[in-house]
């Protein structure tokens, strides 16, 4: 998973603190940052498991870009030395030909000492990675891909609106995405409760946004959607016991659980959701919060699939576009 997955850096409060990106590199539509999008030229290596990568593969799945890029699934499972392809037939990737995702890493780096993390976006060629930054790469996929966009692509990131998806995201960003990561790896009392309290306090303020719109930003689904999504789709498996987010259940809070639900069982979303490999991975890779790697038999997911009654707020999920076909 990215960098939230090891509660090894901590502030002097106590408060855990993200590792940076490494690898921030873009490819751009003019070819003009040296990484043109080119059908064939990229692999991009997810964990199912993890909700910054859930965000680009998320979008790839909308943009129909699986023509394009490659995807490499890494297990749900990391031994000391990272993430491992061992879903892959001898344990390697298929296309890139590695065991490890570190070996991209040290390709690109022979110096890097940090995390492997993903998502990583790899150049097929060099077997080096062009990017793993999370928060520009589904931005890019939205915008410099075009070209490589399938017939009625919904525009995740249009240019009226990107000004009050930026302000959204950065919220959500601060106080939910990584809210929850800063309550779980907290390691005093005083850093858990504040990143608690502004958690909540978030969560509250977004379900005011939603209870009059259908979606974040204007009347269809954005990035901002995508961003929220990933976080709320994993908060009752995950979040809300095993890290301690749990002054209410997503299934307690009303407006949330009825737009959580609305994404879900909008194509192109639950299909890219694997409950499995959530809880498989968080609660067996985090010994010093799940000692004996336990991995709860609920919550019950028929439920993502009940009615949610958000239509009739009007909105349309992919605007003037078509929802993505097999």
């Amino acid at each position: 998973m990215s960098a939230a997955e090891f509660p090894t850096e901590t502030a002097t409060t106590g408060e855990w603190v993200r590792q940076r990106n490494r690898f921030t590199e873009r490819v751009t539509a003019d070819g003009s940052s040296g990484w043109a999008p080119l059908p064939g030229r990229y692999h991009l290596v997810v964990s199912l498991a993890c909700p910054w990568a859930h965000r680009s593969l998320l979008v790839r799945r909308l943009l129909g870009l699986e023509h394009a890029i490659t995807l490499g699934i890494v297990d749900p499972l990391r031994d000391e030395r990272g993430w491992r392809f061992t879903l892959d037939p001898e344990g390697r990737d298929p296309v890139t030909g590695i065991r490890l995702l570190a070996e991209a890493y040290l390709a690109s780096d022979p110096e890097f000492s940090g995390r492997y993390t993903v998502p990583a976006l790899i150049d097929v060629e060099t077997g080096t990675i062009v990017s793993n930054d999370y928060h520009q790469l589904t931005i890019d996929l939205e915008t410099e891909w075009h070209a490589l966009h399938r017939p009625g692509a919904p525009d995740l990131y249009p240019v009226e609106l990107r000004a009050e998806i930026d302000e959204i995201d950065e919220l959500v960003y601060r106080d939910v995405n990584n809210g929850v990561y800063r309550c779980g790896f907290a390691a005093s009392q005083r850093a858990y409760e504040r990143a608690f309290d502004a958690l909540f306090r978030r969560l509250d303020l977004l379900s005011e946004r939603l209870e009059g719109q259908r979606y974040l930003v204007g009347g269809t689904i954005t990035e901002a959607d995508v961003r929220l999504f990933t976080t709320l789709v994993r908060f009752d498996a995950v979040y809300h016991g095993h890290f301690k987010c749990n002054r209410h259940k997503l299934t307690e809070l009303p407006v949330l659980w009825d737009y959580a639900r609305d994404l879900f069982q909008t194509p192109g979303f639950g299909e890219t959701v694997n409950f499995e490999h959530i809880k498989n991975h968080y609660y067996r890779t985090h010994p010093t919060i799940n000692p004996n790697g336990i991995v709860p038999a609920g919550p019950a997911l028929d439920e993502w699939h009940t009615p949610h009654g958000r239509e009739a707020l009007g909105g349309s999920p992919f605007g003037t576009g078509t929802p993505p076909g097999d």
